[in-house]
C-alpha cells in the first residue's frame, strides 16, 4: 500500500532586486564612496561631541551657582573645536542626504 508521489522540484524563490537610480547603476564607486565618507563624518561626530566642555558643568554647576562673565569670550581653543564640529555635522546632514537620494 505505497504511493509514489512525483518529485517535484521545489519552488524556485524569486531574486530580491532592489530598485535602482540612475547613480547607482552608473556610478557605484560614487555611493559607496559616499557610504563611506558618511562612516568617517559620524565617528568624527561622536569624537568631537565627546571632548567638548559643557556651559554648566553638570549637576554642581547648576546648584552651586558656577560664576562666569558674560563678557568673557570663549577660549580659542573651544572656539575653534565649536566651529569644527558644526562643520562636520553639516557635512554629515549633506553627505546622508544626498545618500538618500541616490537610492542606496
Amino acid at each position: 500500500m505505497f504511493i509514489l508521489l512525483a518529485a517535484t522540484p521545489p519552488p524556485q524563490a524569486l531574486p530580491q532586486v532592489a530598485p535602482h537610480t540612475w547613480i547607482a547603476d552608473h556610478a557605484g564607486w560614487l555611493t559607496h564612496g559616499l557610504v563611506g565618507l558618511a562612516i568617517v563624518l559620524a565617528f568624527a561626530l561622536i569624537v568631537l561631541l565627546a571632548i567638548q566642555t559643557t556651559k554648566q558643568e553638570g549637576l554642581s554647576g547648576t546648584i552651586g551657582g558656577r560664576v562666569d562673565s558674560p563678557y568673557r569670550g570663549r577660549l580659542g581653543m573651544e572656539e575653534n573645536l565649536k566651529r569644527v564640529t558644526g562643520m562636520v555635522a553639516v557635512s554629515f546632514v549633506v553627505v546622508v542626504s544626498v545618500l538618500s537620494l541616490t537610492g542606496f
